[in-house]
């Protein structure tokens, strides 16, 4: 892929968006609203089945058209078609990013290297479908005969953040009587405690690692593979309990998991950009292939929209420059993201990784130190529960922090008034953010300066339609920033070192005698304390 060598902060559409946030730095949301009473009506946008209303933040439409003119300058219509086309944009590692093929129809031709991935893409679902009404059905049964009650997810990072958080967006779509539970951490109370009260006789194991052997992973499946053998007590067990997503047929095997029960994917899929690949077989298992392919239809409708709509128009891309807009220019350094639906508890956890492994860079695509600021933190948790906790800091602190409000019309379950008191939350705490409240006479305390600013996303209802949709519009978002910041967004080089430096540390923790250490002087007193209270020399 070609990189252009100029910095976007040193052009001039980069400097005119630097002139115009001067003039808006004092101006008031509240101030727009009065000069332009149409704005809630005429800053919306609607992309698949999403609403955007970006009418609550401190900017106007001119704010936009030079932001567009920002990212035009920078290529972002050019990176686009360079990643439909399977150019290697992932610049760093030399490699298509396609996760795009993921989710397109079959019969839809995206290449890399002369070749269309889709069929392969769709052989692998469909093998995922056979296997995942093989176990709903009660078809796969356990070692002894028993079906399985639960599948226990076994990666991390994309292997597990993601399916994860599907699972629980996707509960009322879900076969109830197969548990899924997710297993990623290292240390061993998460695998202790996923196991502890299951029957390993209708225990399913699906072990997620590309090449089979990522550390945390194939320690916590050895863990498991430990915990079935000391019940069933026949290595001939492991091939019923367990089946693999990954690419290394060599050591799945070695495992002792059958390769006809193995799942492929492909280098030209993150991890955090996976679990509609065969990393969602946990999903699949839960919800159905029909609900799945519903899913993956969402995904596309939100890439055709992207890959299509003019920037101004365009969903992902609008939500992308907004975030630059206050991260470049006014200094905002972490975004907000609240869903008001209890089913997308993890997801503002899944967009931590989407985002911040994405564009938590600090040098360009050419190698050079970055000149503006990059990716911000990224946090939140389910409304209501947020608005009794930090949201005191949103309203009356001293920090600007953009907001995304994700909300939906219909619940998944009519239960008296509570969607219609959840969504009357959901809108008056936008209104209160951006117009604020005059203090009553001799308590400043209850004074609400208002203006801070706020995107709403309203959907029709939290379906696997919809969650498809979500996902891809924060994907394609971090893309549109990365572009502008002229960053990689698809490597993730900053998670090597300490993973290099574990490894390194791992022999000098179980030694019986004490190794020589060669850290810094804080690193080997730590060692040697921990090693003193394990009572090793």
């Amino acid at each position: 892929m070609q990189i252009s060598p100029v910095r976007i902060s040193e052009t001039p559409e980069w400097h005119a968006v630097t002139a115009h946030s001067a003039s808006m730095r004092d101006v008031h949301i509240r101030d727009l609203f009065a000069s332009d009473p149409a704005r809630g009506r005429s800053m919306t946008l609607d992309g698949a089945d999403l609403h955007l209303d970006y009418s609550k933040n401190r900017l106007t439409a001119e704010t936009i058209d030079l932001l567009a003119r920002v990212a035009e300058r920078a290529g972002l219509r050019e990176r686009i078609a360079a990643m439909w086309a399977g150019e290697h944009i992932n610049v760093s590692e030399d490699r298509a990013v396609l996760h795009i093929a993921l989710r397109a129809p079959r019969g839809q031709s995206i290449t890399t290297a002369g070749v269309n991935v889709v069929p392969a893409v769709h052989e692998v679902l469909d093998r995922m479908a056979v296997f995942a009404e093989r176990v709903r059905t009660g078809e796969w049964t356990g070692y002894t005969g028993k079906q399985i009650s639960t599948v226990v997810n076994i990666g991390i990072g994309g292997s597990d953040l993601g399916p994860a958080m599907a699972y629980d967006a996707l509960r009322p779509f879900a076969e109830r009587h197969i548990g899924c539970r997710f297993v990623s951490n290292v240390d061993g109370s998460d695998i202790w405690e996923a196991t502890e009260d299951l029957d390993p006789a209708s225990t399913l194991f699906i072990v997620s690692s590309k090449t089979f052997t990522t550390l945390e992973t194939i320690t916590n499946a050895k863990t498991a593979r430990d915990w079935l053998l000391a019940n069933l007590s026949d290595d001939a067990a492991v091939a019923k309990h367990f089946v693999a997503v990954s690419t290394n047929a060599a050591k799945v095997a070695e495992f002792g998991i059958d390769t006809d029960n193995m799942f492929g994917f492909w280098d030209w899929v993150g991890g955090r950009y996976s679990f509609d690949s065969a990393i969602g077989l946990s999903l699949m298992i839960s919800v159905g292939a029909n609900a799945f392919r519903e899913m993956l239809d969402g995904f596309h409708a939100v890439d055709e929209h992207y890959r299509n709509a003019p920037i101004r128009e365009n969903l992902p891309a609008l939500l992308g420059l907004i975030g630059v807009w206050y991260n470049d220019f006014f200094g905002a350094e972490t975004q907000a993201v609240l869903p008001y639906n209890h089913y997308l508890s993890r997801f503002p956890a899944y967009l931590q990784q989407l985002d911040m492994e994405s564009n938590g860079k600090s040098v360009t695509l050419s190698g050079e130190p970055v000149d503006v600021a990059t990716g911000p933190v990224v946090w939140g948790t389910p409304g209501t529960n947020g608005q009794h906790a930090y949201y005191q800091l949103i309203h009356q602190g001293t920090r600007i922090i953009p907001a995304d409000f994700i909300g939906f019309v219909a619940p998944n379950h009519e239960v008296g008034e509570h969607h219609d008191l959840l969504m009357a939350n959901f809108f008056a705490q936008t209104e209160a953010l951006a117009f604020g409240r005059p203090a009553p006479d001799g308590q400043p305390y209850r004074y609400f300066a208002g203006n801070h600013p706020t995107n709403t996303i309203l959907a029709p209802k939290l379906t696997p339609r919809v969650l498809g949709e979500l996902v891809a519009t924060y994907e394609h978002k971090v893309l549109t920033q990365g572009v502008i910041w002229g960053i990689d967004s698809f490597d993730q080089w900053g998670v090597e070192l300490g993973k290099e430096l574990a490894q390194r540390i791992v022999p000098e923790l179980g030694a019986s005698e004490t190794p020589d250490l060669a850290h810094d002087s804080s690193t080997n007193t730590l060692i040697a304390r921990y090693r003193a209270g394990r009572g090793r020399k």
